[in-house]
């Protein structure tokens, strides 16, 4: 996987700002900010460089008031790394190809994996299933 890198200048360029500010400086976006997201088939991509992160078959309702899956499409296409913002130990979830912001893992999830990948949902492009 080449990995993709640009300037700050070039991210806020094709970034909207929300996306931006989450995906590159790491912020969140406000909890319910997506309750209209695709529930049918298909792949949601990294907003910043397309990358497949989740597909939509792992996603199930949290209450969270963030999009929610168990797995990433592969474990290669996401990294994790220990953040301790906030006064807190989580596990930060990023995409591996342009390290953007997603968000971050629990361990709180349902079956199979028991993981909770709590997903801005701006970070994400959706690309439904062709039929």
């Amino acid at each position: 996987m080449d990995k993709v890198i640009k300037s700050d200048a070039e991210w806020q360029t094709q970034l909207s700002d929300l996306a931006y500010k989450v995906t590159r400086k790491h912020a969140t976006e406000r909890a319910h900010s997506h309750d209209n997201f695709p529930k049918e088939a298909g792949t949601f991509m990294c907003v910043c460089c397309g990358q497949p992160v989740f597909d939509a078959e792992t996603k199930f309702e949290s209450g969270t008031g963030w999009p929610s899956f168990y797995a990433p499409v592969d474990p290669e296409m996401v990294g994790e790394q220990t953040d301790r913002s906030f006064f807190m130990k989580r596990t930060e979830v990023h995409c591996a190809r342009c390290d953007a912001h997603l968000g971050h893992v629990f361990p709180d999830g349902p079956a199979p994996t028991g993981l909770r990948y709590c997903i801005n949902g701006v970070a994400l492009e959706f690309e439904p299933e062709e039929d």
